[in-house]
């Protein structure tokens, strides 16, 4: 058989995309001549570039440029390790009806280009420090294995970082889900800012949602309830908030 075709059937085996280095792990070619042989299948259609050393294999009778794999799959592949977080992973466990335009990838490595977008779709990669990336399960989707934060990491991300959930208001509408609330307090312990302890107390203390959570020793300062919206707003001297959001954002919390 035909090398290129060889190597193609070889690497369609493993899964729908692949890098460089799975290419020459794959092959006993030289660098120099799976480049070229790489080069030659995606000019002929079998397989298109997702992003510098990384590809997306295209079925027998799609054409390229038509074809794609779900999003999830490919955000995946942008950087080790990688996690489908915030926005996307409330979108996933149905904690929210929005359909977010961008897939959120958390992970503590670096990239250069953090807002990649491939194939139409726009990604944001978050990069964090290593203490705060743990909460992760499998999902399947495609017949691919894709982590993702589980859901109470998911509702903890979002209350560290609204700003890549769409607000506050999303992330206070899991909470009205069956949470394990044992392990959101673990969690929000767990992560290291001070800001989601108080955002989750808050939260829970309007929607009535039963948690292990006082407001004693609460550091002194006082962060924004939700640091994606204007910084003014009432002090709650409970929680240690600033409430800068109103009730008309924050719909049915009240």
């Amino acid at each position: 058989m035909n090398k290129k075709y060889q190597l193609l059937n070889d690497l369609a085996r493993k899964g729908q995309t692949f890098s460089f280095e799975d290419a020459a792990k794959t092959s006993s070619l030289p660098i120099q001549s799976l480049k070229v042989i790489l080069s030659r299948m995606e000019k002929a259609g079998f397989i298109e570039r997702i992003e510098k050393g990384k590809y997306l294999i295209i079925p027998l009778g799609a054409r390229k440029g038509e074809y794609t794999v779900n999003e999830y799959i490919i955000g995946s592949l942008l950087i080790q390790p990688a996690v489908i977080a915030y926005w996307s992973a409330l979108n996933y466990h149905g904690f929210t009806e929005q359909m977010p335009g961008t897939v959120f990838i958390q992970t503590t490595s670096r990239k250069k280009e953090q807002n990649p977008e491939i194939f139409g779709i726009k990604y944001r990669i978050v990069r964090v420090v290593s203490k705060k990336f743990f909460g992760v399960e499998n999902a399947w989707i495609d017949d691919v294995t894709v982590k993702i934060t589980d859901p109470e990491k998911t509702v903890v991300d979002c209350l560290d970082k609204p700003q890549y959930c769409g607000g506050i208001a999303e992330a206070a509408k899991a909470l009205d889900k069956d949470l394990d609330t044992d392990k959101l307090k673990r969690y929000a312990l767990d992560i290291g800012n001070s800001a989601v302890i108080k955002r989750l107390g808050y939260l829970c203390d309007k929607l009535g949602t039963p948690i292990d959570i006082k407001p004693l020793h609460l550091s002194r300062n006082y962060p924004l309830l939700d640091p994606s919206m204007h910084g003014t707003g009432r002090l709650n001297r409970k929680w240690k908030l600033i409430e800068n959001i109103d009730e008309t954002i924050i719909g049915g919390l009240e």
